[in-house]
């Protein structure tokens, strides 16, 4: 499966960070990405913790016959049309959508996309999603079970399940 990250900590257009998120999937639908299941929305703290926003993320497992590079180019896209800026690392934002996994793809670089996403196994506002909607999958690079790369995770950081 292709599996996407969302997270958002700015409002956009569309509303607070959770509207947004929920137009980004209709808009992936609307551009020919299939979307076949969606976590639970979660409630997390900016990685490295800081003083900003808390963030609302998510994964969904998609399907799309876009190569990578193409489905990381319609991603960017999508948020530039929420308003998304690449002006800090780690700072703020209106969406964010990573491409976190393409099937069982490896591509460590230098070319984009990377696959799997480089910094995937150390963040719970990923992995707490992703092993509600995959509870078996493995990371393609390592092999290690979600399971394992949600025990090695830092407990300070926090990703809660929000409220439906």
């Amino acid at each position: 499966m292709i599996f996407i990250g969302l997270g958002a900590n700015l409002p956009s257009r569309a509303g607070s960070p959770r509207d947004t998120l929920a137009a980004a999937l209709a808009d992936l639908e609307r551009a020919g990405v299939k979307v076949l299941g969606r976590s639970a929305w979660f409630e997390t703290a900016p990685v490295p913790l800081s003083d900003q926003p808390w963030f609302v993320n998510a994964v969904a497992g998609v399907e799309t016959r876009l190569p990578p590079t193409d489905l990381l180019a319609l991603l960017h896209k999508i948020e530039a049309d929420y308003g998304r800026e690449r002006t800090a690392v780690n700072g703020a934002r209106t969406l964010d959508l990573d491409l976190l996994a393409y099937h069982d793809m490896v591509n460590p670089g230098p070319e984009a996309p990377l696959l799997p996403h480089p910094r995937l196994a150390g963040r719970a506002f990923v992995l707490r999603p992703l092993a509600e909607l995959a509870p078996d999958w493995r990371h393609p690079a390592t092999g290690q079970a979600i399971g394992a790369l949600l025990a090695a995770l830092d407990p300070a950081q926090e990703a809660r399940p929000l409220a439906s």
